[in-house]
């Protein structure tokens, strides 16, 4: 994390988020780098974020959110999801007005599914930037994905709720496509290499500056068991844990594989009794694991493909099988192994032969080894959250 002084006065940078941790957490090491450089930064989210944010030291700007992310059971259908979003900011924008009119930002910042802070940034005539945990829209994004939402069951309805929506809440920007496309400034805090059509990007809007994880993983700390040849971690993230089965075939996949010591994370709503009679020596089971420690230590990752988990795989060079469970993870799945640094498994053929194959192949091409290795050294090297921060400052004048 850098140190040095800023040479423009302290600001106040305001943070606008949503309570997935897969969406707080990309966001924590900017946030960290922002106040050591001597800004004031508050954080709105959901109280649940507490024990996430205060750390950092930004202030928690509390808000309730009306999204599921106690129950983390979210629509299958993406019209029924986005219209989750919308709720949201319906919800929350009067929660923010009260907060902010008083004390304004002198900048604020915003997760893509936070896009509310647009309306409460353009209200107030501030400058906006989005960081993005995910990958953004790219040239042709309309044509591919936006013409193909808009032909979806209800999607004349939830553009006609969020136009109403846009006409009075405050926003100057009032066409829905642009509202919530690409932002007028974002940074992406992916790697590079995960962005669809990535040349197509506008690079005048939007910077890469690859996973901004600065020293986490020394302060969550793991410890690689004495006499493990070699580790894999099974992590399906923070939202579809609730895979009893897969976990069953994962431990018929790699219990007692010679060398390998298996890292199993379950969530907290899996009992590890569901995974069936005495577990084999090398499978340890957890109900939680910090992710990027182990991966500093492993060799293998057996993945759901979600932005964060490909991007932490990627930026320690480790190999993955990806086995996508719901949103934008096919479509990382299949850029991971278009980069050749994974295989994909999808879950109705993960079979305990099938996974130990797939894991026994991965590991021994030594075409994957190399990719691994040049696509770490890209990550690590597109400047994370110090260079994030350099283009905020930049976004403050002077």
């Amino acid at each position: 994390m850098s140190s040095r002084r800023i040479h423009r006065r302290p600001a106040h940078i305001a943070m606008i988020g949503v309570p997935m941790v897969s969406h707080v957490l990309p966001s924590l090491e900017v946030i960290r780098e922002l106040v050591a450089r001597g800004h004031r930064v508050t954080y709105a989210n959901d109280p649940a974020t507490a024990a996430l944010i205060e750390p950092t030291g930004a202030e928690l700007i509390a808000c309730e959110s009306t999204l599921p992310h106690r129950s983390n059971i979210w629509p299958e259908d993406p019209i029924e999801a986005s219209s989750l979003f919308l709720d949201d900011a319906m919800a929350v924008l009067p929660q923010l007005h009260a907060a902010y009119d008083e004390d304004p930002a002198d900048l604020y910042l915003y997760d893509i599914g936070a896009y509310v802070a647009r309306a409460l940034a353009e209200s107030q005539g501030r400058p906006l930037v989005q960081l993005s945990p995910s990958f953004v829209a790219w040239g042709s994004y309309q044509e591919d994905v936006g013409a193909y939402l808009a032909q979806l069951p209800g999607a004349d309805v939830l553009e006609a709720r969020f136009k109403e929506w846009l006409a009075g809440c405050g926003a100057t920007t009032l066409d829905v496509a642009e509202f919530s496309g690409v932002p007028p400034r974002g940074i992406a805090t992916i790697p590079r290499a995960m962005q669809p059509q990535a040349d197509t990007v506008d690079s005048g809007r939007i910077d890469f500056v690859g996973p901004c994880f600065g020293d986490r993983a020394e302060r969550e700390s793991w410890t690689r068991p004495e006499g493990a040849e070699k580790v894999l971690l099974v992590s399906l993230g923070s939202a579809y844990t609730v895979q009893p089965e897969f976990y069953r075939q994962c431990v018929a996949a790699f219990g007692d594989l010679p060398g390998w010591h298996v890292v199993l994370q379950i969530g907290k709503h899996v009992d590890p009794a569901e995974l069936g009679g005495e577990l084999p020596g090398n499978v340890e089971v957890c109900s939680w694991v910090p992710q990027l420690a182990v991966l500093e230590q492993a060799d293998a990752f057996v993945t759901h493909a979600g932005m964060g988990s490909s991007a932490e795989g990627l930026y320690c060079g480790v190999p993955m099988i990806a086995v996508p469970q719901g949103a934008e993870q096919p479509m990382n799945a299949d850029r991971l192994v278009e980069l050749g640094v994974a295989r994909r498994v999808d879950t109705a053929d993960a079979t305990g032969d099938v996974l130990r194959a797939a894991l026994l192949e991965l590991v021994s091409d030594p075409e994957v080894a190399v990719r691994s290795a040049r696509l770490k050294a890209e990550a690590r090297g597109e400047g994370g959250a110090a260079r994030a921060a350099d283009l905020i400052e930049a976004e403050l004048g002077g």
